[in-house]
């Protein structure tokens, strides 16, 4: 299992990290898609309607085709299934996106949260402490959250 994680850290991390690992220089849609599933997967099994919303994000906000959006959940699911904590995702993230492309990251991170019209607190406090390893502000994050949650149809008692 450990061999694993150092693999899969190392491949995140190397410039010559195998296709099936990183979907661009950096590793950054890996590492985000990660905390997607992350974010996902907190409630139990993933929903159809946080799977379908997960495509979704991923297709329109990175620019993929479908086939190239599944290998890419297929490699974040097996990555976060292996991860011991978010800062292996974050710690990617914070060293190859601005503050605007990381405001980004929570914000799909929100909308995946309200996907199935419950928001729970472990949600909630995942969402919280990747957008501080994110450097987000509470203020940032917060605002994000309501943005997100006027568009859905969510109710949330947190509001």
């Amino acid at each position: 299992m450990l061999d694993r994680l150092r693999h899969f850290i190392i491949d995140v991390i190397s410039p010559e990290a195998p296709d099936h690992r990183s979907f661009d220089e950096t590793g950054c849609k890996l590492a985000a898609t990660a905390l997607f599933i992350h974010v996902i997967s907190l409630d139990g099994e993933p929903s159809d309607v946080e799977i379908r919303k997960l495509h979704e994000l991923i297709e329109t906000r990175f620019g993929l085709d479908p086939g190239t959006a599944n290998k890419l959940i297929t490699s974040a699911t097996l990555a976060e299934g292996e991860a011991v904590d978010l800062y292996q995702f974050t710690s990617v993230l914070m060293r190859s996106l601005n503050d605007e492309d990381r405001l980004r990251i929570v914000e799909m991170m929100w909308e995946l949260v309200y996907a199935d019209g419950r928001v729970s607190e472990f949600e909630e406090n995942v969402v919280w402490r990747a957008a501080d390893l994110l450097a987000i502000s509470s203020r940032d994050r917060i605002e994000l959250k309501h943005r997100v949650g006027s568009k859905s149809s969510a109710p949330d008692p947190a509001i």
